[in-house]
């Protein structure tokens, strides 16, 4: 117990921590004789076991209703999106007018372009950070080139520093030297690659005071780390909910639209299910939005998509994102402790050291280049350890803390020190 390298030492964390009971909500892959060690919730989270009922209520609702399910029930369809209003809210750190579950990631970002990206001739730039994950560079450019602009020269893509990483002192001298000319500052809430995480607050400050809109990718912060949409200003930001908010493959991502927003005659791309919801089904031929972030909406939401999300927001609000980040920065720290203990020949930590500037993820590089990179990667896997790899030479390795233990960090090392006796 004294050792805090010992596994013993990682058993007894897990045995006092006050969030252990999550753990038994979620269902693990197999591996031989056991569960899987999964450290991969950064890319798809672990079903949590409620899912499966919240989908066969909506199953039963169907053979049993058909359409008057729409109108019956505490979880009648009409309104069944607004059952995530709230809890999605509070993960967010939002008002729940603010807030939605709609399409899917990069449709809302683009939805999202065709209010808040509004250039002109003098203001035609979007600033985004280089490297981010392609979806995103694909919607931008292609925003810029449907607006007639040049991406050669309206995309702006800024470099990270010599660590690889993104210092405020490099973003707040890219938005003072362009602001003449943006538009939009794009930015993540955590960078996929590296998992540095970002003050929201303040680069939505600086693009503001430049007199640019500004808005968030938040695929790799949302259910990972205690946002405050609300206070810190953005115009809007966009995330999707398989990642750590554990609610399946493809499933319905959600949207932020500032409250200032709300009533404002933005222009938008508009669907009958953002239309008023007192008057819609009145069938006018004018487009009257619903305030708030529901006036985004398109089409009726996909009930059998929403229900697996449902259930991941009831264990989010039962343990809490201060909880939840407390125990994510333990675990994280640990990690990094057992790394730089009895691995510091073999792993180089390309996350920033600061708890502040991380989320859940530690990305590694291997001593050794790409090639020893892969073969690690690929021993884990095969020992039952799953992290998940990024070109060029990245294992990400992320501990959720709904469900991933002290001692399954402890494991990841022991494996890792295996592979390195052995080669």
């Amino acid at each position: 117990m004294t050792d805090p390298l010992s596994r013993e030492y990682a058993l007894a964390l897990d045995a006092a921590h006050p969030l252990r009971r999550f753990r038994d909500e979620f269902l693990f892959p197999r591996h031989g004789e056991g569960e899987q060690t999964y450290f991969v919730g950064n890319s798809l989270g672990l079903q949590p076991r409620g899912a499966r009922a919240r989908v066969e209520e909506v199953l039963d609702k169907w053979a049993n209703e058909a359409v008057e399910g729409h109108f019956t029930g505490n979880a009648q369809w009409m309104d069944y999106h607004e059952l995530a209003r709230e809890p999605l809210a509070r993960v967010v750190g939002a008002q729940p007018a603010e807030v939605v579950a709609m399409n899917s990631l990069t449709a809302n970002l683009h939805f999202m372009l065709v209010s808040f990206y509004r250039p002109t001739r003098e203001r035609p730039a979007i600033l985004m950070e280089a490297g981010a994950f392609p979806s995103d560079r694909y919607a931008l450019e292609s925003q810029v080139r449907f607006h007639g602009f040049d991406p050669a020269t309206d995309l702006i893509e800024l470099e990270p520093d010599a660590d690889g990483l993104f210092s405020m002192e490099a973003i707040e001298r890219a938005i003072a030297e362009h602001g003449p000319r943006l538009a939009l500052v794009l930015w993540p809430g955590v960078q996929y690659r590296t998992g540095q995480a970002f003050d929201l607050a303040e680069i939505t400050r600086l693009g503001h005071a430049q007199g640019a809109m500004v808005g968030f990718d938040l695929a790799h912060a949302a259910g990972n780390l205690p946002l405050r949409l609300h206070d810190c200003g953005a115009d809007f930001a966009v995330w999707c909910h398989y990642k750590y908010m554990n609610s399946g493959p493809g499933a319905v991502a959600g949207c932020f639209v500032h409250e200032r927003h709300a009533r404002a005659d933005r222009p938008r791309f508009a669907g009958w299910w953002g239309h008023d919801a007192t008057t819609r089904f009145r069938m006018g031929p004018e487009f009257v939005p619903t305030p708030g972030a529901d006036g985004w909406q398109l089409s009726n939401p996909p009930i059998l998509g929403l229900a697996p999300l449902l259930a991941s927001l009831e264990l989010f609000d039962q343990a809490g994102m201060p909880a939840l980040r407390a125990k994510s920065e333990a675990l994280t720290s640990y990690l990094e402790t057992l790394i730089r203990a009895r691995l510091a020949d073999t792993l180089e930590i390309v996350t920033p050291r600061e708890t502040e500037r991380r989320g859940a993820q530690l990305s590694l590089r291997v001593a050794g280049g790409r090639q020893c990179g892969r073969a690690l990667f690929e021993a884990l896997a095969a020992a039952g350890v799953l992290g998940d790899w990024r070109e060029p030479d990245v294992i990400r390795i992320s501990p959720a803390p709904l469900y991933n233990r002290f001692i399954d960090v402890h494991h990841f090392v022991e494996e890792t020190e295996a592979w390195r006796s052995a080669n």
